[in-house]
């Protein structure tokens, strides 16, 4: 188990890897009615993880592309309801990242996961 893993408040990575680890930070902020019409949920190398609002950590490679994702899941609306989204794909890289998801649902479902720093 890398020293990342076993970090209080940091979700390891689960896939085989036996390379280098870097820490990823996410932050979800919520938009005010989000609270009570959805729930986020992070992705991981197409893993995903149900999280809170907030800012929620994870262990990833840093020596491979890791694909993360986030979106908000919802039980209401109706037929076909698409539900806000964001994904990218992080480059190696050894460096620590924090990432702020931002979602402006009057402009389409599709959102954007943006470097913080």
């Amino acid at each position: 188990m890398s020293e990342l893993a076993q970090t209080p408040g940091v979700i390891p990575y689960v896939d085989h890897h036996t390379g280098p680890r870097r820490l990823l930070a996410i932050d979800i902020p919520h938009l005010g009615h989000t609270v009570r019409a959805y729930a986020p949920i992070a992705g991981i190398d197409g893993r995903q993880y149900i999280v809170s609002w907030g800012s929620v950590s994870f262990e990833v490679p840093a020596d491979r592309n890791v694909h993360v994702s986030v979106h908000l899941q919802t039980n209401s609306g109706r037929d076909y309801t698409i539900t806000p989204f964001a994904s990218t794909v992080l480059p190696p890289h050894p460096a620590p990242i924090r990432l702020v998801a931002q979602f402006v649902p009057s402009q389409g479902p599709e959102g954007a996961l943006v470097p913080v720093g």
